[in-house]
């Protein structure tokens, strides 16, 4: 017998990677998941032995049924309770806000707080960051000047020059008594040991969101952690694309431009994202923290921007971020303007884009002319022409790399945060956006994306229907794994 399996080794485990993969489509067929995404799945188990299953492995799972971890330990606390039912609307304030404000968008402040459990909160102080230096500067000044706690949620941190300048101020602020908390991306981040023993010598709490043994090698293949989070004192909060890293930050020897747009938040807004980051914090410290009122303290707002926390990830029941972009589509009246590093949308998104812009919407998307990531560009060339079939305007961000997350809808919603337009943010990866229905931040960021175009080209569907034949082999390979990115 074991002659026999030494002789024909190679054919059993081909029979065994068959077997396998036979259970794996069953079970694919059994979830009733979405058609194209179980397609790829079963051309890639068929068609690519072993390796294939190792693909299924790392992104077939379906973490949004079995849950990562639970947030209803956070949420359910007596203090975060009480807080958010104080905060959310009751049916005649949504109703009354219908008529004076916000009109057919009271459909997303109610899908949000519905699906969500995220209140709209009124009043607060929003200010747009336009790249690194700017964001790194106020963040900088504000860490300073803390006085209680500091809560920091990272997808990418890193002790280059302005990481161990952010990092080296945390221990700082930790040796003073002021208690820091640090949670970073175990794929995402990279900060020596060193910089680890002095960030745990100093006092500061410092643990990395579900630690893998071969993190440079690991890549994209997880669910991770995507989101930007810094929560100050229970006052101040910041969220967006911008990262910890030199790369985010237009120094001069910088080799590309660096595009990218951030959020400081002060008002009730916080009390979300404070639960955010807490429900967070008790899954990768692995305690039951007790939340008192000292994380959420009652400073008065004289602004009245209108804001929504919308979180989401495989610990949510819906896929939140992605359904109020949805809705936010097709609710629009006059335009559309988005702008996304990656473009590798579901067919719920395209089909809404498709739909508004034969309407007589003004939509347009603005994403990068070069990609950081030969797998996404390719993809997303590949969705391009389905945007042209509808006109849909379509440009390249030239200056350099474009990286922010925005969306802008009739002078009245805007979102921005940490969702790019594909389907790792919206069904695999944590995310975590403001959501604003606002007049004056809105015709801000309008301003922001009409700027950013000029250092943009409009894309010509005519000369774009004569690419070669090579890349649209390219298109075609890539957007069979779009599914699966």
């Amino acid at each position: 017998m074991l002659s026999f399996l030494q002789d024909n080794i190679w054919y059993v485990l081909i029979i065994i990677n068959y077997l396998l993969a036979i259970s794996a489509v069953i079970a694919l067929l059994f979830r009733n998941v979405n058609p194209t995404k179980t397609l790829s799945y079963i051309i890639v188990l068929v068609f690519f032995p072993f390796l294939g299953l190792l693909v299924y492995y790392l992104f077939g799972q379906e973490y949004r049924k079995n849950k990562i971890f639970n947030r209803k330990n956070i949420l359910n606390q007596k203090v975060v309770k009480q807080l958010n039912d104080s905060l959310e609307q009751s049916k005649s304030e949504l109703d009354a806000l219908e008529h004076s404000l916000l009109e057919d968008k009271i459909k997303l402040v109610k899908l949000l707080q519905k699906s969500d459990k995220a209140p709209l909160t009124k009043r607060n102080t929003v200010d747009i960051l336009l790249n690194g230096e700017n964001k790194f500067k106020r963040l900088i000044d504000d860490l300073k000047a803390a006085e209680y706690h500091i809560h920091i949620e990272y997808y990418i941190v890193r002790d280059d020059k302005i990481g161990s300048k952010i990092l080296n101020l945390l221990c700082d602020k930790a040796k003073s008594g002021v208690k820091v908390r640090l949670s970073i991306d175990d794929v995402g981040s990279s900060i020596t040991r060193k910089m680890k023993s002095k960030l745990r010598d100093s006092g500061v709490e410092f643990y990395s969101f579900m630690p893998v043994l071969f993190p440079q090698f690991t890549g994209r293949m997880n669910y991770r952690n995507h989101r930007k989070i810094v929560v100050i004192d229970g006052v101040i909060g910041y969220l967006g694309g911008i990262n910890i890293s030199d790369a985010y930050v237009n120094y001069a020897n910088n080799d590309t431009y660096w595009r990218d747009t951030h959020l400081r938040l002060e008002g009730e807004s916080i009390v979300t994202l404070q639960v955010q980051f807490l429900i967070n914090w008790n899954f990768v410290s692995g305690s039951d923290l007790k939340i008192s009122e000292s994380f959420f303290p009652n400073k008065p707002c004289k602004s009245n921007v209108a804001v929504q926390i919308a979180a989401s990830g495989p610990d949510t029941d819906w896929a939140n971020i992605m359904e109020v972009i949805f809705s936010a589509i097709t609710t629009a009246d006059k335009y559309i303007y988005l702008t996304t590093p990656y473009f590798i949308p579901n067919q719920q998104i395209i089909t809404a884009l498709q739909v508004a812009s034969r309407s007589g919407i003004d939509v347009r998307l603005l994403i990068p002319d070069q990609s950081d990531s030969f797998t996404a560009k390719y993809a997303t060339n590949s969705y391009l022409g389905s945007l042209f079939d509808a006109d849909i305007k379509v440009y390249r961000y030239e200056k350099g790399f474009i990286h922010a997350k925005t969306i802008v809808v009739d002078d009245i919603f805007c979102t921005i945060g940490t969702t790019n337009m594909d389907y790792r943010s919206f069904n695999i990866n944590f995310e975590i956006n403001a959501v604003i229905y606002n007049e004056k931040v809105s015709k801000d960021l309008k301003a922001i994306f009409l700027n950013d175009l000029e250092s943009a080209r409009l894309m010509n569907p005519k000369e774009w229907s004569k690419r070669s034949k090579t890349e649209k082999i390219k298109e075609s390979i890539c957007k069979l794994w779009a599914p699966l990115l």
